[in-house]
């Protein structure tokens, strides 16, 4: 019998992607019917449905789940979820079928369709409402505000059959992996206790760090790489991958860390994002999720350890998956290696305060950077990167909120 973490508010876990027969009759099915755009957002949570990251979820969420999340992260059924997982289109489209009816969910960025969707409800929702509960904020320069503000007015309900993975086994290979793959490597290593650190940038000596801090308590790590949309200026996935994957082989003991990757874009909800990384982690079957500072922030719209806080403030029932809480890191030439606020007793001007931001900004602007900020193996991949783009392709990088420091 596993010891892994049992998936989110179920026994098992609930794929909703059809396979064999069943997925050839339903993609001729779906030729027929509707169809309804889906956002790269959209796309990406019905790729996690359909691999079972989204356990148990089965489908685009109610009024009265959207309101029961966005006021108290619980569904109607009681289930704990921190932020909506909906489907919206244009008031236009959606006089075009009647609750009952079925749709197609189709992804114009890959021409194709997605998924078929039993459509059971069609609603409104107060668009500022759900930003200033999850995202605390209605400001649309934060990048998640700006999407649920841009969605379309009616929001549709209903139970999905994902007929795609999106592209991403063909495009990422190996590192793309499902909660059942995870779960099947943990148990074929003999892992029980896994932390996963969640990253959207290339890891820097405060990243490795946290990595090994789970590693001496822990059976293991799975860094857990975002491959779906991030803000410009962010790395591409496949450069990431390059610059972990080389980081690990130097520089990690084998056996002890797996490089995998998920299909989501980026919310960027800070606390409210740290718990549904633990709700999709503990479904890939990590009894830890890492959360150091700032965790899936942006700008200066969270304080830097909201993310630990809010852990505390939900039902000790709500998740099996549990947080490793690690304060701020940092390089301490005094301590002369990585340190944190609860281990190094020296001043901040012996500290070299590192972030994903920093070295982005650094790496972009052509300047030198510190082997105590990142390993030179590292830096080479990444400025190898920086050093193919065009002028046009270079995006400025700013500084500001806990990255800044």
């Amino acid at each position: 019998m596993s010891k892994l973490v049992k998936p989110h508010g179920s026994t098992e876990l609930r794929p909703l992607l059809l396979e064999g027969d069943a997925l050839a009759r339903e993609k001729e099915h779906a030729n027929g019917l509707p169809k309804v755009n889906v956002t790269s957002r959209e796309a990406g949570d019905l790729i996690m449905l359909g691999i079972g990251g989204f356990t148990p979820l089965d489908g685009f969420m109610t009024h009265a789940d959207w309101e029961g999340v966005c006021d108290g992260m619980k569904m109607t059924s009681g289930l704990f979820w921190p932020i909506p997982i909906t489907l919206s289109t244009d008031e236009a489209i959606a006089r075009g079928f009647d609750e009952g009816d079925e749709i197609a969910l189709y992804d114009a960025e890959r021409d194709e369709i997605l998924a078929t969707m039993k459509v059971t409800e069609k609603y409104t929702i107060d668009k500022k409402h759900e930003c200033m509960m999850v995202y605390k904020t209605t400001d649309t320069e934060h990048p998640g505000v700006k999407m649920v503000m841009e969605q379309e007015d009616v929001n549709l309900a209903g139970p999905v059959k994902v007929l795609s993975q999106g592209g991403f086994p063909e495009t990422y290979g190996d590192q793309f992996m499902t909660p059942a793959q995870t779960r099947a490597e943990f148990e074929k290593r003999g892992w029980n206790t896994i932390a996963c650190f969640q990253t959207r940038n290339p890891m820097h000596r405060s990243h490795e760090y946290l990595a090994k801090i789970a590693i001496e308590t822990l059976d293991g790590v799975l860094i857990h790489s975002l491959l779906g949309k991030l803000k410009p200026g962010d790395i591409p996935a496949e450069v990431r991958s390059n610059a972990i994957g080389t980081l690990i082989e130097k520089y990690f003991s084998d056996n002890t860390v797996i490089q995998a990757g998920y299909p989501l874009d980026m919310r960027y909800a800070g606390p409210r994002e740290a718990l549904l990384h633990a709700v999709f982690r503990q479904n890939y079957g990590c009894s830890h999720q890492i959360v150091g500072r700032d965790h899936a922030g942006v700008g200066d719209y969270y304080g830097p350890f909201d993310a630990h806080h809010i852990f505390d403030e939900v039902a000790a029932d709500s998740l099996e998956t549990q947080p490793l809480k690690i304060d701020w890191t940092f390089w301490c030439n005094k301590c002369d290696g990585m340190a944190s606020m609860k281990t190094c007793p020296h001043e901040g001007s012996d500290r070299i305060l590192l972030s994903g931001t920093k070295l982005r900004k650094a790496l972009s602007e052509g300047e030198e950077v510190s082997d105590k900020f990142s390993r030179p193996e590292v830096l080479a991949i990444l400025r190898e990167y920086y050093a193919s783009l065009k002028d046009d392709e270079k995006v400025e990088i700013k500084m500001s909120g806990h990255s800044a420091r």
